[in-house]
């Protein structure tokens, strides 16, 4: 029993997503925003959770980042501030 729980529960509690920070207050300008992500490993994937003040539309520009291990660069349609899950 406990050894198939272990199998249907690792993958779970293993996620990425769970080892993931909320950066809260990101200030985004027009154009490109770089962000210090803190995760102290390569960036998997981010969330935004909270969209303060208004609506923007943001894309990653992860692919062309060489810093990724220590940055997020997002591209910003707009100003706002926002809060990321980054995992």
């Amino acid at each position: 029993m406990q050894t198939v729980w272990a199998q249907a529960i690792n993958p779970t509690i293993n996620s990425e997503i769970n080892n993931g920070l909320i950066l809260k207050d990101i200030v985004l300008k027009t154009g490109d925003n770089v962000i210090n992500h803190k995760l102290g490993r390569d960036l998997q994937g981010w969330i935004v959770v909270r969209m303060q003040d208004s609506f923007v539309q943001l894309y990653d520009k992860q692919n062309a980042n060489q810093m990724s291990s220590l940055t997020l660069v997002l591209n910003s349609s707009g100003n706002g501030k926002i809060d990321l899950l980054v995992f």
